[in-house]
C-alpha cells in the first residue's frame, strides 16, 4: 500500500528543456526512464508543464535589443530573459515522448499570464499569484512531496522552496533532475533549498 500522503511532483519534462529544444538542459532526457520507474512508488503523481502564450514577457524576443539570458527588472523583480520556449500548443511545450504521462493524476500548467513568468509549481514569479496546486494537495491529504525534473536551479528550486514554505515535507531527487547552471545558479539553488529544510537526496 502506497503512502497516500506522499506525492511525486514531476517538473517540466518537456521537449524544449531536453536536448534539441529551445532551452535545452544538458542531459535533460536522461532522467526520463528513472522518473517513469519512480512513478510506481507513489499513489499520486503530478506533472507540471510550462505553458507560455506566444510573445511572453519573459522572452528576450519580446524586448527589442535584448538577448537571451540577459537580466532585466520587471514589476515583480529581476527576470532572466529566455529564448522563446514552451509556447502553448507547440512541439516544444509537449512532454518528452517517453515520459509516462498516463500515470498523472493532475497536470498543472504555469507561465500562462503573459506579464509574469512562473518557475514555481505553486506561485507565479510575483510570489503571490497561486497556481492552485497547494489547495489540490491539501484537499487530497498530501503532506510530503518528492520532486524530480527540469531544471534543478530554476523550476525545481522555486517549487521546492515554495512547498517547504507552505509546510510540505520536500525531498528533491538530484539524480532525477538536471540543471541549467547559469553562473553558479546550481550551487545557489542548493543552498536556498537546504536553508528551507528541503532534503537533497
Amino acid at each position: 500500500m502506497h503512502d497516500t500522503t506522499h506525492a511525486l511532483l514531476v517538473i517540466d519534462v518537456q521537449n524544449d528543456f531536453c536536448p534539441g529544444g529551445a532551452l535545452a538542459v544538458a542531459g535533460g532526457d536522461q532522467i526520463v526512464p528513472g522518473i517513469n520507474a519512480l512513478m510506481g512508488d507513489f499513489s499520486a503523481v503530478i506533472l507540471t508543464q510550462d505553458w507560455h502564450p506566444a510573445g511572453h514577457s519573459s522572452f528576450a524576443a519580446s524586448h527589442p535589443g535584448r538577448v537571451p539570458l540577459e537580466m532585466i527588472t520587471m514589476p515583480y523583480g529581476p527576470q532572466v530573459l529566455w529564448p522563446d520556449h514552451c509556447v502553448q500548443g507547440t512541439r516544444g511545450a509537449a512532454f518528452h515522448a517517453d515520459l509516462a504521462t498516463d500515470r498523472a493524476d493532475l497536470i498543472i500548467r504555469k507561465g500562462m499570464n503573459p506579464a509574469i513568468d512562473s518557475y514555481s509549481a505553486f506561485f507565479e514569479n510575483d510570489q503571490s499569484t497561486p497556481t492552485g496546486l497547494d489547495g489540490y494537495l491539501r484537499s487530497r491529504g498530501i503532506a510530503h512531496l518528492t520532486m524530480v525534473g527540469l531544471a534543478t536551479d530554476f523550476c525545481v528550486n522555486y517549487s521546492a522552496v515554495d512547498a517547504a514554505k507552505l509546510g510540505f515535507g520536500v525531498t528533491v531527487r538530484q539524480d532525477l533532475c538536471r540543471a541549467i547552471d547559469l553562473g553558479g545558479s546550481l550551487a545557489a539553488a542548493q543552498d536556498s533549498m537546504r536553508a528551507c529544510g528541503v532534503i537533497l537526496a
